[in-house]
């Protein structure tokens, strides 16, 4: 049986190359690489062009690149690595650099981009929509069936927490130090449907919700349905959506490769008849936020007593909980050695502070972070 397949969306902050502010450039980003498309097959055949995909996001400050689908870790690493190349190689001509940073550390006034269904969110959720000017690392794993993917959901939610202490990438916000790891935690959870959901036990009841939700009409449509991990809309894949985007692209593999981990060891269990843990949802938003504030420094919460421990013990309890899995797909070595390498050196939170240190300003920490998404 062939390895579930992984990949991942990166949201990218756009920053001038100079100053280090956030650039709202997006658009004329894309509007190049779209005439550059057009000179390079002028009769229409986009089959070749998908592989160089740069997208759109909320904001003219972001810009976001995809991977394939994976079986090999190894593989996406590379695939990371040439994604954030194309995007930086593309942002100079405009003057700008990509960062992959979570939140834009120096001040910005966030411009929402031109698209009617964005500006639509601005009329509907006024300075929400403004301020939520941060970049998530979206990990796709393929699932079976929708049955399938609902019984993942309903299994994994009290380890995301983890996922999120291990990817921390922003303690900087608006000029200043935030005390957070990942402050761009806190500021998602403004998001009206945004943060952990309840068991929902059969693919009937999970649609039943969203169709709830958006009949309310505080979201404008179920794409705005951003919970930690939802069933994908577009494909056949489960979206795990608690992240920070990371500083290194190696962690980013450590979370992919955790993250199709847990998916797979959930889909066992579900299949052995395995009922899903029950931890309130309440915890697992106090989880988050721990997770947010002191990422691998302090102590977080047990996925699954919702009591405190070390972060190192809390961290290794997910790894023996997938270790099986790990074992199934040869990612044992890589994600065990990343896992070691981030609770000893740090994450994005830990190198962006190391950076103002060595820096003395935010500007050093921006153009600092250009420098490392680039390699």
């Amino acid at each position: 049986m062939a390895a579930r397949t992984v990949g991942i969306e990166e949201e990218l902050l756009l920053v001038d190359a100079e100053t280090g502010a956030a650039r709202a450039v997006a658009n004329v980003v894309l509007q190049e690489l779209a005439a550059d498309e057009r000179r390079s097959s002028p009769d229409g055949d986009r089959e070749e062009q998908s592989e160089q995909v740069l997208e759109a996001e909320l904001h003219r400050q972001q810009i976001e690149t995809h991977t394939q689908p994976r079986e090999r870790l190894g593989d996406l690493v590379d695939e990371l690595r040439s994604r954030r190349a194309e995007a930086d190689r593309r942002a100079r001509r405009s003057g700008a650099r990509v960062a992959a940073l979570a939140t834009s550390p120096l001040p910005v006034d966030a411009e929402v981009m031109p698209v009617a269904r964005y500006q639509r969110m601005i009329g509907h959720l006024g300075l929400t929509t403004r301020q939520q000017l941060i970049c998530g690392a979206h990990v796709h794993v393929s699932v079976e069936s929708d049955e399938e993917a609902i019984a993942v959901l309903d299994r994994i939610r009290p380890w995301l927490p983890v996922l999120l202490a291990l990817s921390t990438n922003s303690p900087f916000w608006q000029g200043e130090d935030t005390a957070y790891a990942s402050f761009r935690s806190q500021v998602a959870s403004r998001w009206p449907s945004h943060g952990p959901m309840d068991v929902f036990g059969s693919v009937q009841d999970y649609r039943r919700i969203v169709e709830a939700m958006v009949a309310t009409g505080v979201l404008l449509d179920s794409a705005m349905v951003s919970f930690d991990a939802r069933s994908s809309e577009r494909y056949p894949t489960v979206e795990i959506r608690v992240a920070d985007i990371c500083l290194d692209v190696r962690d980013s593999v450590v979370i992919a490769g955790l993250t199709r981990a847990l998916v797979e060891t959930a889909a066992r269990e579900w299949r052995a008849g395995q009922a899903p843990a029950d931890v309130p949802t309440a915890v697992l938003r106090l989880a988050n936020w721990r997770a947010g504030r002191s990422s691998v420094d302090g102590p977080l919460l047990d996925p699954l007593t919702g009591r405190p421990r070390a972060a190192g013990d809390v961290v290794g309890k997910l790894v023996e909980h997938v270790l099986d899995a790990l074992h199934s797909t040869g990612d044992q070595s890589w994600v065990v050695d990343g896992v070691k390498r981030i609770l000893t050196e740090g994450t994005g939170a830990h190198q962006q502070r190391a950076a103002f240190e060595r820096g003395g300003d935010l500007r050093s920490v921006v153009l600092s972070a250009a420098e490392a998404t680039r390699q």
